[in-house]
């Protein structure tokens, strides 16, 4: 490839000392190489051309026309190999640079975002914090003692009642109950004068009970 066209893509001899960023030498590398793309489109295409004018010329017995398509012929494979060589450098240099683009973005977003938290945290440390902390749960204990006190019943000093005097009440209205339930069931029966059976009665009982059974099988 001619070195003008190096020179005008990245002005290589200019006596300026020009700095370019990193996004310009990229682009200007992926121009270099679709220009060689080109080139190479090019150079194939000679190659077949000068190929099939062999076959021709041999076809007609032209055997020095033939030789000298087929030198062509080898002079454009030969500039195709080097056009190769160089595409594969260009890349792999555009690919470099690509990567090391992108490590220099994620660098200064790093920068950044430390410098942002630095800043920040000027403004707080850990005695700071924790006394935030305490104040918080000192605010949030006077918040509930706060709203416990709202909800408990409001109470005059006359208006409280002892426990023991509301027992004593509730102990004199079941003892008035059990009074009623004793007159509503009226007077209670009187209780039998019957003497109940002695073991010894009892005994003779079954004796007769055993005679008379033994009476009624004789019978039968």
């Amino acid at each position: 490839m001619p070195l003008g066209v190096f020179q005008r893509l990245f002005d290589f001899g200019s006596k300026k000392d020009e700095k370019i960023s990193s996004q310009d030498a990229i682009q200007r590398l992926q121009d270099v190489e679709d220009l060689l793309n080109k080139k190479v489109q090019f150079l194939e295409t000679k190659v077949d051309e000068e190929k099939q004018t062999a076959i021709k010329c041999s076809k007609a017995s032209n055997k020095r026309g033939a030789l000298n398509a087929l030198k062509r012929k080898k002079r454009y494979e030969k500039a195709l190999l080097q056009l190769d060589g160089t595409l594969t450098t260009l890349e792999t240099q555009r690919e470099h640079l690509q990567n090391a683009s992108t490590n220099m973005d994620v660098l200064k977003v790093m920068k950044n975002a430390a410098g942002a938290l630095k800043k920040t945290n000027q403004n707080l440390d850990v005695d700071t914090v924790h006394d935030l902390m305490d104040d918080l749960a000192e605010q949030n204990e006077t918040a509930q003692e706060i709203a416990t006190a709202i909800s408990s019943p409001y109470m005059t000093g006359s208006e409280y009642i002892d426990d023991a005097e509301l027992e004593r009440e509730l102990n004199a209205l079941a003892a008035d109950e059990d009074r009623k339930d004793m007159e509503r069931m009226g007077p209670l029966p009187d209780v039998p004068n019957i003497k109940l059976p002695t073991r010894e009665t009892t005994k003779v009982n079954q004796k007769e009970l055993d005679e008379l059974a033994a009476l009624e099988q004789w019978a039968t």
